[in-house]
């Protein structure tokens, strides 16, 4: 049944089960629970053969607004709904085929040329939408390893009664993701932490924890908010319906960092798409790959910065969503309660550590053999794929690699290794002549304590 005619309203509980349960709304607005887990809804709503198979004949908004819509009863009109999402999603999705029936999805066409468009353009207008509502005011906290920032900041900035604080790793983001972040001002804040990636994030968290910040109104757009991991799950839906035939299975491939893109992918098997296996390839923060052959997690710490900078991250927060949905408790500090179902784990999901160098033999690779053009974190992807593909032969099943920022964004590689310098979308071109506007701040959760409470 459509989302618009059901009526029960869904609930979401944390990952460390002990906060109360909240409503799609709440737990937007709000970002993580107070008891420091990561909301996940209380179960998944499941979609028919028939519903599923609807989806082939729909524009990619409308797949949104199904989608989304299930999570979403009695919290928002559909109509108005349908509405936000056909603002949000007013770019192409493109499925390049590579050889046989294996595509690559470029996410990469929205206004900052990064997969995070697709959820941050989503997550802004259902947020600005409940705070006009409730007459309320909020800020949101983020932190970035390079493209979650640029996008969230493109999506919030100018909305009436939302400040934005982006936090970055100064020497861990490429001068196109910076500038994109730095450049636009008024209700957005560009801090850059001497510090990784990691030391931005756990300043993040510790902020929402904090009774001396109480009163400030905050949330998150990091994937920490499931109003990330939603959106991102309609992608997958898309590909699905583009590229099987049937109830076929698809295989996924994500390349990963903090793990919300991949996570959307897992909410599209448990709403009922058929996925055969999902392949999740990382840069040297090996952390998972690791998990998945020794059954035991530890953290990388420090991260390792990768050329692929998105995805340096030691400690990626939805590993607790993931093992949540295995049976499983993991806390953000990387620390085990209950150890999730492994086997389970190993049957779907594979993963992968990739080198720098073999990212940029990839990005060689790829273009020679298959005129593909990736940046860094696609070619994590590629080789991924390759790697799966070479104990598991797909046998004619149809294969998705992701591929999740414009290679413009990564031009320096892409000349040292192809020698020439990938054309530049009017999104990212026009950042060259704007001035940029910038806080510096030391990795001291007391320093950026203090700055929230002298500014905010």
């Amino acid at each position: 049944m459509p989302a618009s005619q059901t009526s029960e309203k869904l609930s979401f509980t944390s990952t460390n089960e002990s906060a109360p349960a909240v409503d799609l709304r709440e737990a937007l607005l709000t970002g993580q629970a107070p008891d420091g887990g990561l909301y996940m809804p209380s179960r998944f709503p499941r979609l028919s053969k028939d519903e599923l198979e609807s989806f082939r004949g729909k524009p990619y908004h409308e797949i949104a607004a199904d989608v989304i819509g299930r999570f979403a009863t009695g919290i928002i009109d559909p109509a108005l709904l349908a509405e936000l999402c056909g603002d949000a999603y007013n770019f192409p999705v493109p499925l390049e085929q590579v050889f046989d029936r294996v595509y690559v999805m470029r996410l990469d066409r929205g206004p900052t040329a990064s997969f995070k468009d697709f959820a941050a353009r989503m997550m802004a207008r259902l947020i600005s939408q409940f705070l006009r509502e409730d007459r309320r005011e909020l800020t949101i906290l983020t932190a970035t390893s390079g493209d979650t920032g640029s996008a969230v900041a493109s999506a919030f900035h100018g909305l009436p009664g939302i400040r934005v604080v982006v936090l970055f790793p100064i020497g861990e983001v490429s001068t196109r993701q910076r500038k994109q972040m730095t450049t636009l001002g008024g209700n957005i804040t560009a801090i850059a932490v001497d510090g990784k990636f990691d030391d931005c994030q756990a300043m993040v968290k510790r902020a929402f924890g904090d009774a001396d910040l109480r009163r400030i109104p905050l949330s998150s757009a990091n994937s920490i908010n499931i109003g990330r991991l939603i959106p991102q799950s309609v992608y997958y839906f898309h590909a699905w319906s583009r590229l099987t035939n049937g109830d076929e299975p698809i295989v996924i491939c994500t390349p990963s960092g903090n793990f919300g893109n991949m996570m959307g992918a897992v909410f599209a098997r448990e709403m009922g798409m058929p996925v055969k296996r999902i392949v999740v390839p990382v840069n040297e923060n090996d952390e998972i790959p690791r998990f998945l052959a020794t059954e035991t997690y530890a953290t990388v710490e420090p991260s390792v910065a990768c050329l692929s900078n998105a995805m340096n991250v030691g400690n990626p927060s939805n590993l607790a969503r993931l093992a949540a949905i295995y049976g499983g408790k993991i806390d953000a500090k990387g620390v085990t309660h209950r150890a999730p179902d492994l086997k389970a784990l190993r049957r779907d999901i594979f993963s992968t550590s990739i080198s720098d160098g073999r990212t940029r033999s990839t990005i060689v690779s790829a273009w020679k053999k298959h005129k593909l053009l990736l940046e860094p974190h696609g070619a994590v992807g590629w080789a991924g794929f390759e790697d799966y593909i070479a104990q598991e032969p797909l046998n004619g099943l149809p294969a998705v690699v992701v591929e999740t920022a414009h290679p413009a964004k990564f031009p320096d590689e892409i000349e040292r290794n192809l020698g020439f310098t990938p054309e530049v979308p009017d999104s990212l071109s026009a950042l060259e002549s704007l001035p940029e506007k910038c806080e510096r701040m030391r990795a001291d959760y007391d320093a950026f304590k203090e700055y929230l409470k002298n500014n905010f």
